[in-house]
């Protein structure tokens, strides 16, 4: 067996102990497990395992207990999404890369899924903070940094209440869609709604451009309708007066099994002084993932923009 299937294994075997015994759910079970391993109350036996095998065998847990439970605020970010976006922040941070390790921050990070994807794929050259109101989802996002070893400061809040967060290079997120419930929250935003409810990603945008440094790089997992919606335009005059749009990516065609929940990435710059706005917006679409060749081209293409810009 592979180590990634060891490891998942492993973790199965003491959740689904734990379901049976204690009569908690298996994804309370995954998470008593991976502190347990933290506690050293089991002996873990994979020290020498990569910490992305680590990852995907608890994302693997997870997901498992997330389809037995159906909570709808428990989703998680696929791989195939958390990679694009990696390679995405590795381009568009190339140059600050070579100066020193980014900040990061995800206000929405709940499983620390994307977030972990991407410090792991710029292993070594991160820190980053994680906000998120679940509490079950903020303990796995904990434990699996901490198994992975990366270094990740996690706040147990409502990201869009004021933060104790210093201003980012980088913000990652997969934005939570759909209305923001406390008004008086909401209030104090630009895209506050000048009727009825605000839009959370909307305000989950602001506040990510309120907490980034001045030409930090923000990379949204947003719906495919973002600019179509019924307050749309006031999101428009917002990012008109602080970012700059560098790029659209539509995602590949079956990609999300509901249409109904399909995503693209979206990335914008906070504007700066010393920086300009690009020359022309990326506009690509993401081929399939199997199309070796399709993708090639892809990438080759985002090449030639970023040399252009």
């Amino acid at each position: 067996m592979e180590k990634l299937e060891q490891i998942f294994s492993f973790i199965n075997e003491k959740s689904e102990q734990y379901e049976q015994k204690n009569e908690s759910t298996y994804l309370e079970g995954v998470l008593l497990t991976l502190e347990d391993v933290l506690d050293e109350k089991i002996d873990w036996t994979f020290k020498d395992a990569s910490k992305e095998d680590i990852r995907k065998a608890i994302q693997l847990a997870i997901l498992k207990g997330m389809r037995k439970s159906s909570q709808p605020n428990h989703q998680m970010t696929p791989d195939t999404l958390g990679l694009l976006v990696g390679y995405f922040v590795e381009q568009f941070m190339e140059e600050k890369l070579k100066d020193g390790p980014v900040s990061i921050l995800d206000p929405a990070v709940g499983t620390g899924n994307l977030l972990l994807t991407v410090m792991n794929m710029l292993d070594g050259k991160t820190f980053s903070t994680g906000i998120e109101v679940d509490e079950m989802l903020i303990r796995l996002a904990a434990d699996t940094a901490e198994l992975t070893q990366q270094p990740l400061m996690l706040y147990h809040q409502d990201a869009l209440q004021k933060m104790l967060v210093d201003p980012v290079d980088v913000v990652v997120s997969d934005l939570p869609v759909g209305y923001y419930p406390n008004e008086d929250v909401a209030v104090d935003y630009e895209l506050c709604a000048l009727e009825g409810m605000s839009y959370a990603h909307h305000l989950f945008i602001e506040q990510s451009i309120n907490y980034s440094k001045e030409g930090a790089f923000l990379f949204f997992l947003v719906p495919v309708n973002l600019f179509e919606s019924e307050q749309s335009k006031e999101l428009h005059k917002y990012l008109k007066k602080n970012a700059w749009i560098q790029a659209v990516i539509q995602l590949p065609d079956g990609l999300f099994a509901n249409k109904t929940l399909e995503k693209s990435i979206l990335i914008l710059q906070k504007q700066s002084k010393v920086h300009r706005a690009p020359r022309e917006v990326l506009l690509a679409k993401v081929p399939s993932m199997s199309n070796k060749q399709a993708l090639a081209a892809f990438f080759e293409k985002v090449r030639i923009w970023k040399d252009n810009k």
